[in-house]
């Protein structure tokens, strides 16, 4: 196959696999990496770079999953309270190897839905190294994340867009 060939192949298999899916056995840190680099290769005006990532991986994953169902169960009046949304908070960080948050920095530079289109791109390109790689994954944008400052680090000019999830499958 030539590269045009290989690169539609790619993108028509890309899909969103969630981590029910995930077969727990762990992703080399070599392709993580290789994930992550691809996302840098995204187009971005006057090269403000607006991504931020920050992975999640073991006891750090453990703990953004309890957080995460902490903020849900402390926001949710008693009534509407979901203990199966409580529980599938835990199992999709708990059953994906890595989850990376997904954080858009402001430079202010140019218009913020141009940072944000960049960083839609960036992830895009992590769709696609993830396909190439037979990793699954997908982006949540739960409210919870708005909530998650301290914990992602995130600064004032910047705002989480939600949570990448991997795992192979």
């Amino acid at each position: 196959m030539n590269k045009a060939e290989v690169l539609k192949e790619i993108i028509e298999q890309r899909r969103s696999i969630f981590p029910k899916d995930y077969t727990g056995v762990e992703i080399s840190q070599e392709i993580i990496d290789e994930i992550l680099k691809s996302a840098t290769f995204a187009p971005n005006h006057k090269r403000t770079k607006p991504w931020r990532f920050k992975i999640f991986k073991g006891e750090e994953k453990a703990q953004l999953a309890s957080e995460m169902q902490a903020i849900y169960k402390a926001s949710q009046p008693e009534q509407l309270f979901l203990e199966k949304k409580y529980n599938d908070i835990g199992f999709k960080i708990n059953k994906a190897d890595a989850v990376v948050s997904i954080v858009v920095n402001f430079s202010g530079m140019v218009p913020e839905w141009e940072e944000i289109a960049a960083v839609s791109m960036a992830v895009q390109n992590m769709y696609l190294t993830c396909t190439a790689n037979g990793i699954g994954c997908y982006w949540s944008s739960p409210k919870i994340v708005e909530q998650l400052k301290e914990s992602l680090t995130i600064e004032e000019n910047q705002k989480c867009l939600g949570l990448f999830y991997m795992g192979n499958v």
